[in-house]
């Protein structure tokens, strides 16, 4: 019997999703950046700054980012670890995981890259001292699945942070659908030429579980001391989790 889920506010078959979300990111790959910039107007950055401030990593620690993309976090975080750390930047999408290599090159950093699945983590046991995932949760297929991943692969007293867009405060929500439907995907074709890929995640933020769900879902899989941050009224929020 097929197992469904959704792809944006589409029900597609489990095993189909992934192709498809690969496809989204294949094709938004060279513009993802510049597209992050003119929909967040900057904010972006400073969400994951806020995000590696709260990691605490320092020199001589192992760092995972998942779902890395083009490379802030995992660069942000090798600047932390120092020489002495380890910071692997990891992605499911080629495309992505290339550009974000190629964009820590830029800055004079080498890291190890794996191309892999989430649910699948390829290391072993209690080996990092900190997980990361920006932006990259909701395209996953099977959310606690990979959060259990991310659970396993940390170190007891490791942290995971999972940075991710959310329910935004309700008297700002008519507003912020308009700019999401309305301009978002109007940019996604302007400046992307792919109106659909950003339909897509414009719509895969409205399925993503809400601040509380998450942080039920995190507590699940066995994390504790769940806690989130709302960054920009519930646009996107950080949540925070230690496994013990």
């Amino acid at each position: 019997m097929s197992v469904e889920t959704h792809f944006g506010f589409e029900t597609v078959e489990e095993k189909d999703k992934a192709e498809r979300v690969a496809r989204v990111f294949d094709s938004v790959a060279s513009r993802y950046d510049l597209m992050n910039d003119l929909m967040s107007a900057g904010l972006h950055r400073l969400w994951k700054a806020f995000a590696v401030m709260r990691g605490g990593v320092r020199e001589g620690a192992r760092v995972l980012d998942v779902a890395g993309g083009t490379g802030d976090l995992a660069l942000a975080f090798a600047r932390q670890a120092g020489k002495t750390g380890q910071v692997w930047l990891t992605d499911i999408n080629g495309a992505m995981l290339m550009r974000g290599r190629d964009r820590i090159c830029d800055k004079g950093f080498i890291l190890p890259v794996a191309r892999c699945d989430a649910e699948k983590l390829p290391f072993p046991e209690n080996y990092f001292d900190c997980v990361s995932v920006a932006f990259g949760l909701r395209n996953m297929t099977r959310k606690e699945t990979a959060l259990a991943e991310m659970y396993r692969v940390l170190r007891p007293g490791g942290r995971l942070l999972v940075l991710e867009f959310s329910r935004i405060w309700q008297p700002l929500a008519p507003a912020y659908d308009f700019y999401s439907f309305e301009i978002i995907t109007r940019l996604g074709k302007l400046i992307a030429g792919d109106e659909p890929g950003y339909r897509y995640l414009v719509e895969s933020i409205r399925q993503h579980p809400d601040q509380e769900t998450l942080k039920a879902l995190m507590a699940r899989v066995g994390f504790e001391r769940v806690d989130y941050f709302n960054l920009a009224f519930g646009i996107a929020a950080l949540h925070s989790g230690i496994k013990f």
